[in-house]
């Protein structure tokens, strides 16, 4: 009996030794872990800053780079307006143009075409008179040079000028000349008033100085 129990504290040793051996194993396992776990975390913690530092980071932008985009903001509006301006000086000019020579071709079909005077200031005296005169009766410019040969052929552009034979009279060689009373009562010779009767007479006989310069081209009158 006594030799039973002295054998089965001794395995009861052995046991209680066991376990404490194994309890002693998971400690000092448990603080290898945690220095690991500490250590890691040590050494991760730089990393992680350096790598934050060299990510890019959001800007609203630094001075220098503003000012570069604003520079060339402002150059892309001028170059805008620039060529807005020139496109329209472009637009003006043709349209100009064209109304020019819209003005220049209206007459009939055969009519004599001449080139327009610049104004009525490239005339002198009576014809001066005739041309602002043609002009305020709503004649184009263009037809001018029609008007200048017509009473340069007929009369000199001279308000007494007349024709014994055929009582014709003044500028326009009016039949009879006193024809020209009902635009003033000095028709004999203002040349304004003489004008102003030749150039209505024009507008109801042959619409325009230049078809009656084509008449009388054609017929040696009109």
């Amino acid at each position: 009996m006594d030799t039973f129990v002295i054998r089965l504290w001794q395995r009861v040793g052995k046991v209680r030794a066991l376990a404490v051996l194994v309890l002693v194993a998971g400690l000092v396992g448990g603080l290898l872990i945690a220095n690991r776990q500490t250590q890691h975390n040590a050494t991760a913690e730089p990393v992680q800053a350096a790598d934050a530092a060299s990510l890019p980071r959001a800007s609203s932008g630094t001075p220098s780079a503003d000012a570069g985009t604003t520079e060339a903001q402002s150059k892309a509006q001028d170059a805008a307006s620039a060529a807005a301006a020139q496109a329209k000086a472009a637009e003006d000019a043709a349209r100009k143009k064209k109304e020019e020579e819209a003005s220049r071709s209206t007459r009939p079909a055969g009519e004599p075409s001449y080139p327009a005077p610049a104004s009525c200031g490239v005339y002198t005296g009576n014809r001066n008179t005739g041309c602002t005169l043609m002009v305020a009766a709503g004649f184009a410019l263009g037809q001018m040079p029609c008007l200048d040969k017509l009473w340069q052929k007929e009369s000199g552009w001279n308000p007494l000028s007349h024709n014994k034979s055929s009582g014709a009279h003044g500028i326009p060689q009016a039949v009879p000349g006193d024809k020209m009373a009902a635009y003033g009562p000095d028709w004999y010779k203002d040349a304004a008033t003489q004008i102003k009767w030749g150039l209505n007479y024009i507008k109801g006989r042959y619409k325009t100085p230049c078809g009656a310069w084509g008449h009388s081209q054609n017929t040696g009158w009109y």
